[in-house]
């Protein structure tokens, strides 16, 4: 009865589950390059993930932060309570104990993403508040490290049989991309982060070294897929990349301008909706390539 009153209102508003949808492509990803598929551990890994820790990630971070303005996925943040703590302790214990049911490697993943997402957060730590270091983290640990925890869920996983060229090349694509996304998901919040003893990579950049740093990284990720899908033999699939990509270049290029004209272009409302389009795109393109897999249509 104790463990249903910590979900109250705030609580759920906090883990900002709808979150899920933009981490949602590595996942994807990973198994849309999957030789083999394990569709039971692969659906328990998907209800951890995006249902326990990322959600219980975003909620720790409320609790640490207190936001008063605007937070990704949520305009108006309610004050937090301890039942969010709580809340979130209790995701994360169900989370790497849920992640036995798959296997003691993706539960002692799921333990290190726990660890490093809290100390990304906690305030005597608080990785995040260091521009560099608080990007790499995020570089690292979702994108690499969630390939890798993916992987070991998805398919027959050995640490030593796992760091294939093609899966190393796959890890750098999903860190380059959400590489490419995070400085963009701070560009609203510069002057709360600032406030909060953060310097955000993206307030070290400025609004436009924001701009042009996210687009050299998703160049370098699209260099990169391309070589992967060359050595694959798949050119088709790195057009198809390009086709179901192009709206959000030319979003992307569009608010570009509107931020170097007007920095108040640079706002929580089109920063979301760059997130939804981009995340929207992403996932797409990787749900066409796991049919593929099955139907062979390039």
């Amino acid at each position: 009865m104790y463990i249903v009153s910590w979900f109250d209102k705030s609580t759920v508003k906090h883990l900002r589950l709808p979150f899920s949808f933009f981490l949602m492509p590595v996942f994807l990803f990973t198994l849309s390059q999957a030789d083999t598929v394990n569709w039971q551990t692969t659906f328990i890994a998907f209800v951890i993930m995006h249902l326990l820790v990322f959600p219980s990630s975003n909620g720790y971070n409320s609790f640490q932060d207190r936001d008063e303005t605007s937070i990704g996925g949520l305009k108006h943040p309610p004050k937090v309570t301890k039942n969010l703590y709580y809340a979130t302790l209790f995701m994360d214990i169900v989370g790497v104990l849920g992640g036995l049911l798959v296997s003691a490697y993706f539960s002692l993943l799921v333990f290190i993403f726990v660890l490093v997402s809290r100390a990304y957060s906690y305030r005597k730590v608080r990785l995040k508040k260091y521009a560099v270091i608080g990007f790499l983290t995020v570089f690292i640990f979702q994108g690499a490290f969630v390939y890798l925890m993916s992987g070991a869920a998805i398919s027959t996983f050995s640490f030593a049989g796992f760091f294939t060229l093609n899966n190393l090349i796959c890890m750098s694509v999903a860190s380059l991309f959400i590489g490419s996304i995070y400085p963009l998901t701070q560009i609203y919040q510069h002057d709360a982060d600032k406030k909060d003893g953060v310097i955000s990579i993206s307030y070290k950049l400025g609004y436009i070294g924001t701009f042009i740093f996210s687009s050299i990284l998703f160049s370098i990720a699209i260099v990169f897929l391309f070589y992967y899908f060359n050595l694959k033999h798949q050119q088709i699939a790195m057009v198809l990349f390009l086709l179901i990509t192009l709206p959000v270049v030319i979003k992307l290029g569009i608010w570009f301008n509107k931020v170097r004209i007007d920095t108040v272009n640079a706002n929580f409302e089109n920063t979301m909706a760059m997130n939804l389009l981009t995340s929207a795109c992403m996932n797409l393109y990787f749900l066409v390539l796991i049919l593929n897999n099955y139907y062979t249509w390039f």
